[in-house]
């Protein structure tokens, strides 16, 4: 009897000694086509707010770029040109040439149409800032590039 009475409050006791087990699967549900209310404008202006601060650092200017080239476009030539200045302003000359190699890659196979442009609306800043472009260094060829003996003639 005591053997009845010792098994039957075990198992009323058992369950409420043992951590409760969630057995509720729930899902959820990420939406990543979310729409920007933001404007081009906007945009632009808050891309060229953001390299134009006075306190920017090599790190941020680096930050910056990134968060610009994960956009699916190729940046306006003001955003550039801050970008460029902020480059300047950190004395950093192979960021600069880094952000205009990267620019180009951007381009991506409309190259030939885009850079030309982008380049010609920049030589201004370029100019002002001392700033070669990659093609005026050299960097747009293999570092031991020769040409080709078959093309000499």
């Amino acid at each position: 009897m005591f053997r009845n009475a010792l098994f039957k409050a075990q198992t009323l006791i058992k369950p409420a000694l043992q951590p409760a087990v969630s057995r509720n699967i729930a899902t959820t549900t990420q939406f990543l086509s979310k729409h920007s209310t933001e404007t081009d404008e906007q945009f632009d202006q808050r891309y060229e707010k953001y390299f134009n601060q006075s306190d920017i650092d090599g790190w941020d200017i680096r930050a910056g770029i990134t968060d610009l080239w994960g956009h699916d476009l190729v940046p306006e030539p003001r955003i550039l040109s801050a970008a460029l200045k902020a480059c300047r302003r950190v004395n950093d000359f192979a960021l600069a040439v880094r952000i205009l190699e990267a620019v180009k890659d951007k381009c991506g196979n409309k190259e030939k149409e885009i850079y030309p442009w982008i380049i010609q609306e920049l030589r201004p800043t370029l100019n002002e800032l001392g700033i070669n472009t990659p093609e005026e260094l050299g960097y747009d060829k293999p570092e031991l590039y020769t040409q080709s003996v078959y093309d000499m003639y």
